[in-house]
């Protein structure tokens, strides 16, 4: 990990009328840039080493032994903190100013589990359709190896954010 891991990330939500106000692609390098906060669920994987284009975004993780389930792995809802903001943002990055979304539903493959040995993993989402009313991505979680860890697959729903204070 490099500095970026460690530093201080500020967590909030990010009011309506300013993520209105700017593309995706904005509002996502705003967030990455730590010029917005970052969500408070992103509390619990502490991404670091994230990049935003349209359609694309890319950000790495540690599992660690606090995402432990009681079998003594990495919880499967890691993986799904991952790939669902992963995929997410990509869909956000590829709308205009004034749209947003929410998830519709996505499925988890699960390839090879996580330990706090694992060292850092990188999840990559891809958009593949981006329509008015809704769009479809995938995401990747790779370890340092480049092998395959999950994937994933989202049907989001696209709708007008309220541009309103």
């Amino acid at each position: 990990m490099d500095d970026k891991a460690t530093a201080t990330v500020e967590y909030g939500v990010t009011p309506t009328h300013v993520m209105a106000s700017m593309s995706g692609l904005d509002f996502v390098r705003a967030m990455f840039e730590g010029k917005l906060p970052s969500p408070p669920i992103m509390q619990n994987v502490e991404p670091f080493d994230s990049t935003a284009e349209k359609g694309h975004v890319v950000f790495h993780s540690v599992p660690g032994f606090r995402h432990y389930n009681p079998i003594g792995s990495v919880h499967g809802g890691y993986a799904a903190i991952l790939l669902d903001s992963a995929m997410g943002l990509a869909v956000q990055t590829a709308l205009p100013a004034g749209n947003g979304y929410t998830t519709l539903e996505f499925k988890i493959s699960f390839i090879k589990g996580m330990s706090k040995d694992t060292g850092p993993v990188r999840t990559e989402g891809k958009t593949l359709n981006v329509g008015r009313r809704a769009a479809t991505a995938e995401a990747r979680i790779t370890d340092a190896n480049g092998k395959l860890l999950a994937h994933a697959t989202t049907t989001c729903l696209v709708f007008e954010i309220s541009k309103g204070t």
